[in-house]
């Protein structure tokens, strides 16, 4: 009979089946805790910052007060985006583009201080100098045209003057207006508004036949203050086959020439919408704001959490491993 050789080693397959304690099992906690520690140390010396963006706008924009005639005369018919309305809604509505801008050649008045005075056989102030147009175009939608046969006239001279008053205070009234806003939100720096020029857009489709002020007068004014004046006739064109030219339906262009004139500016006919609108495209032209913006970049140190966070997680590992976790 042939013997084989044999060798007899140790196994340890039967401490598989052993119970294993708990503490055992959550050794690698230990481990796992301080890499966790040595990550949040390693952020925290990265020294996360935040940064915080502050500009200090300085405008030196253009202060214009729009005048708007809402006579019963405004009340004539037109047509705008192929749609009957009157002179007055598109008066209105080509303003509110000049104003905010309609994504093509108007590009808005965004950092003007604009106001709003409305006129028949008196004037108002519907809207003072302002420099949040929100406010300004909920006032120019509610204005409606003179429906009292009392108040159906037309004060060019006194609306003129009134325009020229607020425009002469101007200064004043952004001064007072900087130091309210300073006072509300003292974290915010606020823009360094100057005065570049001073203009009035006058909008009307009628003659001068009330008020104790003429438009020259007012006009003589303006000059004298430094306020320039564009003035706008609006209206049909009917022809005068005596004298041979053309006319003004109910205008007094002769004398709205006269004012602009006087002051620096000019005097254009619209007969519709659109070429309305073409006369305030040359305004915004011609009226430009310049803007300079300086940003400032203030930061604040985020490290700490990081690093209160790493100290955390070392307490907790050296707690479990000299209690719970103690190796014997």
């Amino acid at each position: 009979m042939k013997l084989r050789a044999s060798l007899r080693f140790s196994s340890l397959k039967n401490l598989k089946d052993c119970y294993v304690s708990w503490r055992v099992r959550f050794y690698p906690v230990l481990l796992v805790l301080r890499f966790l520690c040595l990550s949040l140390l390693i952020i925290a010396l990265a020294r996360p910052r935040k940064g915080l963006s502050v500009s200090n706008v300085s405008v030196n924009g253009v202060a214009i007060n729009l005048v708007l005639d809402r006579s019963g005369s405004m009340q004539e018919a037109m047509r705008y985006d192929g749609q009957k309305t009157t002179r007055l809604e598109v008066a209105k509505a080509v303003i509110a583009d000049f104003i905010k801008g309609d994504n093509r050649k108007l590009k808005g008045r965004d950092h003007d201080y604009i106001g709003l005075i409305s006129f028949a056989k008196y004037p108002d102030t519907t809207c003072p100098l302002v420099e949040n147009h929100g406010v300004l175009l909920d006032f120019l939608r509610q204005i409606k045209p003179a429906e009292i046969k009392s108040e159906n006239a037309t004060a060019i001279g006194e609306a003129l003057a009134l325009a020229c008053a607020r425009l002469h205070n101007a200064e004043m009234q952004i001064l007072e207006n900087n130091k309210k806003l300073n006072v509300e939100s003292q974290n915010t720096v606020k823009p360094d508004f100057t005065i570049k020029s001073k203009v009035i857009i006058l909008l009307t489709d009628g003659v001068n036949n009330a008020g104790d002020i003429s438009p020259l007068e007012a006009a003589k004014l303006a000059k004298k203050w430094g306020i320039k004046i564009y003035t706008i006739g609006l209206g049909a064109i009917t022809p005068n086959t005596f004298f041979g030219f053309a006319q003004g339906s109910g205008l007094d262009e002769r004398l709205l020439e006269r004012i602009a004139s006087e002051t620096g500016g000019f005097y254009k006919r619209a007969t519709d919408a659109d070429s309305l609108r073409e006369i305030y495209e040359k305004i915004d032209k011609l009226e430009k704001t310049e803007i300079k913006s300086v940003e400032h970049f203030n930061y604040s140190e985020k490290f700490a959490p990081w690093a209160i966070a790493a100290l955390w997680v070392l307490g907790i590992e050296m707690v479990l491993a000299n209690t719970l976790l103690r190796k014997n």
